[in-house]
């Protein structure tokens, strides 16, 4: 049978690893790039590096 000792060291090591998980995942979360950011990005830049005519005929 598992001891009291045991059973609190499994529980703060299972804590502890739970709360290391949330932490990295919120990590990713925010800084995770998504496809409607990524194409604004390309756009923008697509458009800066196109050279316009600002000249009429």
């Amino acid at each position: 049978m598992i001891s009291d000792d045991e059973l609190y060291r499994l529980a703060v090591f299972l804590g502890s690893a739970a709360m290391i998980l949330i932490v990295v995942y919120h990590f990713f979360d925010v800084n995770a790039r998504t496809d409607e950011t990524v194409k604004e990005k390309t756009a923008v830049k697509a458009a800066q590096t196109t050279p316009t005519s600002t000249k009429s005929r």
